[in-house]
């Protein structure tokens, strides 16, 4: 079989090129035989510069900018053919907030180092800047106070469709994950409506993403696009898929929010376009076979399950992502599953 491995990171343990390695490792185990295509990738989130760096080539820039905390951070962001290619969540992310902080900085952490981001690539004809993994929900607030005039095309690759507002809005959606209360959930979200400037974007798909930074960077005058759908072009994605049986794709948690416009549902429906199954590898898995179905998966299996436990899978990453990989070949590459 001819298999494509387009995996996204598994946020906190593993990159995408490494989901992409350890999947090919425990794949060729089961089907020595196979002909593996690893094409790893981002939504916009975490990995976005160095997934766009390999398949585009271009220049890595390094820019110390504010982090969500008010400490300095190192930021990197990609410069390739008059474009910059900018990550939030290098300026802005979750990860750059020790776990037991977050409940006291869900409602201070702020978005600013993604302005001096868009101040250093202003010389770029065009900015697109990559949203996800924000630890941040103040709607671009902190963005709009350090980012001069920006005269360069603004494009928004959000990894999320989510509205500013709302049950599916940025601080009722994702601000639990960021430690928020539900009482801080509702004063985020006050806060949220109250700004005037977001107003008319608010409703706007991707609007939500990286806390509202989305509609921050709307209310600019940014043009948005799928996160995973610009992956998806830039990296060749599509002509890979061109050649395939089989496409293997991945996240840390398969859940609702992967039905949002995030990298896996934009695997799967460039294999639905194929007629390829699509099948889906993850950390945890809590989406039900008629959902996944209805977005081209075919089958979606969960690390932890495989390995017996959530400690278990997270012990060794890579080594119970490719015993599950190896798994899933036994069942794949037989020549009944084709």
């Amino acid at each position: 079989m001819r298999v494509v491995i387009a995996p996204d990171c598994f946020g906190g343990t593993l990159t995408a090129r490494e989901v992409a390695e350890a999947v090919a490792e425990g794949w060729r185990r089961a089907a020595p035989g196979d002909e593996l295509s690893l094409r790893p990738l981002a939504d916009g989130g975490p990995g976005f510069v160095d997934v766009l760096h390999t398949a585009l080539g271009g220049v890595v820039r390094t820019t110390t900018v504010t982090g969500p905390l008010g400490d300095p951070v190192e930021a990197r962001w990609l410069e390739h053919d008059g474009t910059a290619y900018l990550e939030s969540a290098q300026a802005c992310g979750l990860h750059l907030i020790p776990p037991d902080l977050r409940p006291r900085t869900a409602e201070t952490a702020t978005t600013r180092g993604v302005g001096e981001l868009l101040n250093a690539a202003r010389e770029a004809r065009t900015i697109v800047v990559g949203l996800g993994g924000s630890g941040t929900t103040d709607g671009g607030e902190g963005m709009r106070a350090t980012a001069g005039a920006v005269t360069a095309r603004l494009v928004v690759a959000s990894d999320v469709e989510n509205p500013l507002l709302g049950p599916h809005g940025a601080a009722r959606t994702f601000g639990p994950q960021k430690g928020a209360s539900p009482e801080a959930v509702e004063r985020l979200e006050a806060r949220l409506a109250a700004m005037a400037e977001l107003a008319a974007v608010r409703d706007r798909p991707g609007a939500g993403a990286a806390g509202g930074l989305g509609a921050g960077l709307m209310a600019l005058g940014a043009g948005t696009v799928s996160g995973a759908g610009l992956v998806r072009e830039l990296t060749g994605l599509d002509a890979a898929l061109d050649h395939a049986d089989l496409a293997v794709t991945g996240e840390g948690s398969f859940d609702w929010q992967s039905l949002r416009g995030k990298l896996v549902t934009a695997v799967a429906r460039g294999a639905a376009e194929r007629g390829l199954p699509c099948v889906v590898l993850a950390g945890q898995v809590s989406v039900g076979r008629r959902e996944a179905a209805a977005v081209g998966v075919r089958d979606a299996h969960a690390v932890a399950e495989h390995a017996g436990s959530v400690e278990r899978s997270l012990a060794d990453p890579a080594g119970t992502l490719a015993d599950l990989a190896a798994h899933v070949a036994r069942q794949w590459s037989h020549p009944r599953a084709t």
